[in-house]
C-alpha cells in the first residue's frame, strides 16, 4: 500500500481552458489508486494551499503525480510558484533535501545527490494541444526528436534533485483539435498499471 499525492496544476483561462479534462484525469487517477488500496491526498493549486501542509504531504507521499495542462510548453505559472515555495521550505528545514549533494571533503559526490526523497516516485500526467506525432520524431521541426520526458526534464529534475525516482510520463495529446477523452482514460489506466 502506498501514500499517493496528486497535484492538480490546472489554471483556468476563460474560453480556452476550463479544467474539466484535467479534473477528470485527477478523478481517474484517484479512483485507480484507491482501487489498488492506496491512500490518496489531493492538492488543487488553483484553490490555494498551505506551504507547510504541502511539505508534509511530500514527506508523507510514496508517489507524487502531477496532473497539468501544458501552456506554452510548460506547466502553468502557478505550479512554478508552488514548487518554489514548497521545495524552498523543504530545503530550509531539510525535510525534502539537505543540500545539493557536493562536499569539499569528498569531491566525488555529485551535484543533485543531497535529496531526502529516496524511495519516492514522481510521475507527470499532461494534457497537450500538440499531437502525439510531434514527439520522438526527428522529422518534426519543433521538438526535433525529443520525447515528452525530454521536453519536461526541467520539471522532473526538481524531484530527481531531491532523490525521487522519475517515472515515465503520461500524455493526452491533441486535446483541443481532436479530443478522445474515453480513449485517453483507457490509456491512462493502462499506463498506471504498467509503470506502477
Amino acid at each position: 500500500m502506498k501514500n499517493v499525492l496528486i497535484i492538480n496544476a490546472h489554471q483556468f483561462y476563460e474560453g480556452i481552458s476550463s479544467g474539466s479534462l484535467n479534473q477528470t484525469l485527477v478523478e481517474t487517477i484517484k479512483a485507480d489508486m484507491e482501487q489498488r488500496g492506496h491512500t490518496v491526498q489531493l492538492t488543487d493549486i488553483e484553490q490555494g494551499y498551505d506551504i507547510e501542509a504541502e511539505v508534509q504531504k511530500h514527506v508523507w507521499a510514496d508517489l507524487i503525480i502531477l496532473q497539468s495542462p501544458v501552456y506554452w510548453f510548460g506547466t502553468p505559472w502557478i505550479y512554478k510558484k508552488y514548487v518554489d515555495e514548497v521545495f524552498t521550505a523543504g530545503l530550509t528545514d531539510q525535510r525534502l533535501l539537505v543540500d545539493d549533494g557536493r562536499t569539499r571533503e569528498d569531491p566525488s559526490k555529485q551535484y543533485g545527490t543531497g535529496g531526502k526523497m529516496q524511495g519516492k516516485q514522481y510521475m507527470l500526467s499532461l494534457t497537450w494541444n500538440a499531437p502525439e506525432e510531434a514527439f520522438g520524431n526527428d522529422q518534426q521541426v519543433l521538438f526535433a526528436g525529443k520525447t515528452v520526458d525530454d521536453v519536461f526534464v526541467s520539471n522532473s529534475a526538481n524531484y530527481k534533485f531531491c532523490g525521487a525516482e522519475v517515472l515515465p510520463s503520461f500524455s493526452s495529446f491533441n486535446v483541443i483539435k481532436q479530443a478522445d477523452v474515453q480513449g485517453d482514460l483507457a490509456k491512462l489506466r493502462e499506463h498506471l498499471a504498467a509503470v506502477l
